[in-house]
């Protein structure tokens, strides 16, 4: 006899289809599995058969034979026993077939037959639906995550009991209601109202989320960097039903969603500790997961201490910021995880942190040196904007007014986005820090005054042309904030002063 079960199997942050078959014949008592399968797939025939056993279920004696196709595929994970359990059931005449097609299943099955949580139901839950699925069937506590599209059931369960008795009367179980998000305001606990002063870092703050151009803040210790950084946030356009579910798939593989949570309703804001390894920050292992970077994917990666973390690390980062995804190579195939992040990152000057102020900063010029020496040119050239923090004097302090809101600046990044939006709905790109080529030919038009000034600082500022490139698409982000077709001077020296910046640190 035969039986045949649907589910998938995940790669990367998607889901493949896989199908369990199931064969049950004359024979030696015997439970084979075969498909190019992990250990952990392998495992699940010792808890199938517990499971099977302690729901009341005798299997007659016979040789049983499981097969998990397409066998070119590599299966890992823990998602697959319950349908494995079902197909046998199948095989040995418990279900009819017939019964089992029209849903997927995914599920790990304890010993005694309790169904218990995997990671990645949501991309389980897409695939079932792009396959024609009319449903699929969760363990309970995934059963929000995974009933979020209005078209497609997903019925949860604690048991593999449970199961058993939705599959011969699917009548008796409820669909897990769709998970209707709230709209309206979202409340981040902090604004930029908040910091006193430091109008020009507020300004570079804005100029960089219109773009969503790459961040750097140099100052001194407890100017207010960190505070700048986790305000980045506030100032972002909500995210889109697509990027919703990019972002909720990356975190349901992660295994980062709580059994309470639906689609991820905020841009992620992620800041990793200096000392995070190479597979933490840009995603690897064993079986590969995504990394810091594809966490923060439609959000912010926040760099805090930059040049403490190591260099290599560093370097690791340069083509995931350029392709937008990272591609780890493992034997059984490739995984692609999406890393299209706001780069912010914040440093000091020297070690001490007070460098050039040569009453606080005692570090000699190499000390100086040595240390910015830490932070890479080609990575410095993937960042467009760098601002100085300077430290606020008592003066400022006593006469610090509240500086725009959250809200009032983020008016304006989201008019920018809709300008950019509009501009690009042709081209393969979304934000003006995506150009390159002839894109930045054809969209950074400069007024004759604004082409005479870049082309005098290109050649007094000694700048390469990938620096001019930045300074053009940040001049474009700034005259989109204004409302203005073209980019003006004011737009021009304000990029020019932004990407000037640096070398008054990294000098020649």
């Amino acid at each position: 006899m035969f039986g045949k079960t649907e589910t998938s199997a995940i790669v990367g942050i998607d889901a493949r289809r896989v199908t369990v078959e199931a064969d049950f014949g004359d024979g030696l008592p015997e439970f084979d599995m075969v498909g190019f399968l992990g250990s952990e797939v392998k495992e699940a025939r010792e808890r199938v058969r517990s499971a099977l056993k302690n729901a009341g279920i005798s299997i007659p004696p016979g040789r049983l034979t499981v097969n998990l196709s397409p066998a070119n595929l590599k299966k890992q994970g823990n998602a697959f026993d319950l349908a494995i359990a079902l197909a046998v059931l199948a095989a040995v005449g418990v279900l009819p077939p017939a019964l089992l097609e029209p849903y997927d299943f995914v599920g790990e099955l304890s010993l005694d037959g309790h169904l218990r949580p995997v990671n990645g139901t949501l991309p389980h839950v897409l695939s079932a639906r792009e396959a024609g699925k009319s449903g699929s069937v969760v363990p309970k506590e995934n059963g929000r995550e995974g009933a979020v599209f209005p078209d497609h059931a997903v019925y949860a369960f604690d048991s593999l009991s449970e199961v058993i008795r939705f599959v011969l009367s699917p009548e008796s179980a409820e669909r897990v209601p769709t998970v209707e998000e709230p709209q309206g305001t979202q409340h981040f606990g902090v604004d930029f109202s908040e910091i006193i002063g430091q109008e020009s870092v507020k300004r570079a703050s804005s100029v960089a989320c219109a773009g969503m151009h790459g961040f750097l803040m140099i100052g001194p210790p407890g100017t207010g960097k960190t505070l700048t950084a986790r305000r980045i946030p506030t100032i972002l356009p909500p995210l889109t039903e697509r990027e919703r579910i990019e972002c909720t798939k990356i975190y349901s593989v992660a295994g980062l969603l709580s059994e309470t949570e639906g689609l991820v309703r905020e841009r992620p804001f992620r800041s990793p500790h200096h000392t995070i390894s190479t597979n933490g920050l840009v995603g690897g292992g064993g079986i590969p997961k995504p990394g810091e970077m594809s966490l923060a994917h439609n959000g912010v990666l926040f760099l805090d201490e930059l040049p403490e973390f190591p260099k290599s690390t560093l370097e690791v980062m340069r083509q995931p910021l350029e392709d937008k995804q990272v591609v780890i190579s493992r034997v059984q195939g490739s995984f692609v995880f999406p890393t299209r992040v706001m780069l912010v990152l914040a440093m000091n000057p020297c070690q001490c942190g007070f460098y050039p102020d040569r009453n606080k900063c005692h570090c000699s010029e190499a000390d100086v040196r040595r240390y910015l020496s830490r932070i890479s040119k080609p990575l410095l050239d993937r960042v467009d904007i760098t601002v100085e923090v300077p430290r606020i004097g008592k003066d400022g302090i006593s006469q610090g007014r509240p500086g725009k809101s959250s809200s009032e600046l983020k008016e304006a990044v989201i008019r920018a986005w809709e300008i950019q939006k509009e501009r690009y709905r042709q081209e393969r790109i979304v934000f003006n820090s995506e150009l390159e080529g002839r894109k930045i030919r054809k969209y950074c038009v400069l007024t004759k005054e604004g082409e005479d000034f870049l082309k005098e600082a290109f050649e007094k500022l000694e700048l390469s042309l990938r620096a001019y490139d930045r300074i053009l698409k940040v001049g474009r982000t700034i005259a989109d904030l204004e409302g203005a077709e073209t980019i003006e001077l004011s737009h021009v020296s304000e990029a020019v002063a932004y990407r000037s910046m640096d070398r008054k640190f990294w000098r020649s």
